[in-house]
């Protein structure tokens, strides 16, 4: 098994398909600095579904890779992804294909997904309150259309987790309301601590409402108890509420890193691989792919940035003594 210098192997591969978005979320695009003349990638940057197919065919090939996740910006943006996602569903090994959205276009999309091949969705969602969600978000669409592209999800048989970033003086009112929206429904809750991706949302760390405040919050309404994790990797602690009415999740990556456990790599909409989340850099695979060096080439590569990975920069977070200039969210993907 292919592992890095930390022994944890490559079992993840998270594939950005584009960096544009139809929101622009306080936390990742505001709009101040991604309006109408940003210049996302041109078509031509992009990587063909070719090229993506055949990343992800070298990934489980040459790290065990059994999961891949399709991430943006908003990737229900991207045109035809279901032939793309019924490509990558047929590489042998691949056992989970999931998505990351923001849910608005699902309707339109989630049939189709579905019949793909697509298992599961993590739809964003921060507030369920019309003013609120409108403020993070930037745009004038309402929670509806969010909840609209949940159950349209549901009714297609995808399974539906979804996540809520939670920043202090932005959305914590909306903790509790939202633990009670989705408890019972068979829709899992995952509350995420306000992270420092990128450079352009003014992060600090007293704005992170931490797993313990959340948990506190949460049991003072719906008493939980703690789950064991799924799988190895996984980055939410879960718990199930006591009531049997499901469970609830916390990535809290600030103030409870799960660095030594990250079995993750991410793959960006123009073919940089990109070994941690907060990565300053990546590696060009884009040019591996449209030169000469071929699937082995490929496989070489893969095998050298993998060996060679020893990011854990949510340990050394607290502790570094300057900032560092990271990609920002829309690039790096979910």
């Amino acid at each position: 098994m292919l592992t890095d210098q930390l022994g944890r192997p490559f079992r993840d591969l998270r594939i950005s398909v584009t960096d544009q978005c139809n929101l622009r979320c306080r936390y990742c695009m505001p709009k101040e600095i991604f309006d109408d003349n940003f210049p996302f990638l041109e078509k031509q940057e992009l990587l063909s579904f070719d090229e993506i197919e055949t990343v992800a065919r070298a990934s489980a090939a040459v790290g065990s890779v059994r999961k891949l996740r399709i991430t943006g910006g908003e990737p229900l943006l991207r045109k035809n992804l279901p032939e793309l996602i019924s490509r990558l569903t047929a590489i042998d090994g691949i056992e989970d294909t999931a998505m990351t959205t923001n849910g608005i276009l699902l309707p339109k999309h989630a049939q189709a997904l579905k019949e793909a091949g697509l298992n599961r969705v993590a739809v964003s969602l921060d507030s369920l309150d019309d003013e609120r969600f409108q403020e993070i978000t930037g745009r004038t669409m309402r929670v509806k259309h969010v909840l609209d592209g949940i159950e349209a999800a549901k009714q297609a048989g995808l399974g539906v987790k979804v996540n809520m970033v939670v920043k202090r003086g932005m959305n914590e009112e909306d903790i509790v309301p939202m633990a009670e929206h989705f408890h019972g429904t068979g829709v899992t809750l995952r509350y995420i601590e306000y992270m420092d991706v990128g450079n352009a949302n003014g992060w600090k760390l007293d704005h992170v409402v931490t797993k313990k405040e959340l948990i506190r919050l949460i049991e003072e309404k719906l008493p939980v108890d703690p789950l064991p994790p799924a799988h190895a990797g996984e980055t939410a602690e879960r718990f199930a509420y006591r009531d049997e009415g499901g469970e609830v999740g916390v990535i809290s990556s600030v103030t409870d890193a799960f660095c030594r456990s990250c079995n993750r790599a991410r793959l960006t909409a123009d073919g940089q691989l990109l070994t941690c989340l907060f990565a300053s850099k990546g590696t060009d695979l884009r040019s591996v792919l449209r030169g000469e060096a071929g699937d082995q080439g490929l496989k070489k590569k893969l095998e050298e940035l993998w060996g060679a990975r020893n990011d854990r920069y949510s340990e050394e977070r607290l502790s570094a003594t300057k900032p560092r200039r990271k990609l920002e969210m829309h690039r790096v993907g979910g």
